[in-house]
């Protein structure tokens, strides 16, 4: 289904939803790769395979191949370091001293424009609640040069892509 089809199935109690993703895909403020990758990353972790097939099919063809993979680990890395990090905050004491031991090679090395592979896994991190990590991520974006509104409209993507795929599979079970 294509992207604009499924904006269209968003119900009208949701339709300030509808309109902000509208906007959201034409937003200015970010670069385009920025953009796209921002709606990948942020509907594959919002975790709603039709609304995540219909973000890739719309916003994966403005991304290089490198591109589009980088946006898919910056989902899967931060899926996994969201959860870890998120214990080692609400734990503290001796868990946030501890080395991670877990393997994270793609942060060094994403395959696209550093500040690109971190505005994404800020997204991510956003939509997963992960504090430490929005944090570290915001501040690595914001040493790479980008203004607190490019910030902002990730973390706005974010919210309105978890959004919209949060009603949509409401919608879809309520009409099941």
């Amino acid at each position: 289904m294509s992207f604009e089809a499924l904006k269209d199935r968003i119900p009208d109690y949701a339709k300030d939803l509808r309109l902000n993703l509208g906007t959201l895909a034409n937003d200015a403020t970010l670069s385009a790769q920025q953009l796209a990758g921002t709606f990948v990353a942020s509907a594959i972790a919002s975790r709603n395979d039709e609304f995540t097939k219909a973000v890739i099919e719309e916003f994966g063809a403005k991304l290089s191949p490198e591109a589009l993979a980088a946006a898919k680990s910056a989902a899967a890395i931060m899926g996994m370091n969201n959860v870890y990090y998120r214990f080692t905050h609400f734990m503290g004491g001796d868990y946030e001293n501890l080395p991670a031991k877990l393997r994270m090679s793609v942060i060094g090395k994403p395959g696209v424009e550093k500040v690109d592979f971190e505005l994404w896994s800020l997204a991510v991190s956003a939509i997963n609640g992960c504090e430490m990590c929005v944090r570290s991520h915001e501040r690595a974006v914001r040493e790479g040069g980008l203004t607190s509104e490019q910030v902002q409209t990730a973390a706005r993507i974010a919210a309105v892509v978890h959004a919209v795929a949060v009603t949509l599979e409401a919608s879809a079970a309520a009409d099941a």
